[in-house]
Order: C-alpha cells, then sequence, then structure tokens
C-alpha cells in the first residue's frame, strides 16, 4: 500500500501569507483526501506536508503553484520522500 503513496514537503513563496493560502490549502487537501499540514514560515512562506495517493499529492503540488485566489505565488519548492503517517489535514500555527 505504501508504494503508492507519497511524501511532499513544500515552500511557497510570493505573496501567501495574509491571503487565505493556509485555509484554502487545507480545504483544497480534504477535498483531494490528501493527509498533511500548512503554516506561515516566519520569513513570508508558507510551508506544507501532503501525504497520500501519489496522483492527489502530485494534484495539490500544482494546486500550489496558484494557490489561494488572492494569492501571488513566486516560487514552490518540493522534496518528495516516504509517507510518515500524517492522518487527516490541519492548520499548525
Amino acid at each position: 500500500m505504501s508504494e503508492d503513496r507519497t511524501r511532499a514537503h513544500v515552500f511557497v513563496s510570493g505573496t501567501v501569507q495574509g491571503v487565505y493560502y493556509r485555509a484554502n490549502t487545507r480545504d483544497a487537501a480534504r477535498e483531494k483526501g490528501v493527509d498533511g499540514w500548512v503554516r506561515n514560515l516566519a520569513d513570508g512562506r508558507v510551508e506544507a506536508v501532503f501525504e497520500g495517493p501519489v496522483a492527489a499529492v502530485e494534484s495539490m503540488v500544482e494546486w500550489c503553484h496558484t494557490g489561494s485566489p488572492a494569492a501571488e505565488v513566486g516560487d514552490v519548492a518540493v522534496e518528495y520522500a516516504d509517507p510518515e503517517g500524517e492522518d487527516g489535514f490541519r492548520i499548525r500555527r
């Protein structure tokens, strides 16, 4: 089962704080059945982890390039790894 699941650790830069990026990420991930979390970083970026079926995780990584309607995404950096067992999707503070 783990062979068809993956983990993506994503860092999004640009105008991604104060534009509902985290809430929209949470909603999109839940719609796609992806587990993980999202949070703001002190340097203005947003960090997220997505775990789930490969196609759903890839879809979330693609989603990050646009993000919330008010966001202006400058860059999306992603690293893939083996799943660590995330359960549900939440906003971290």
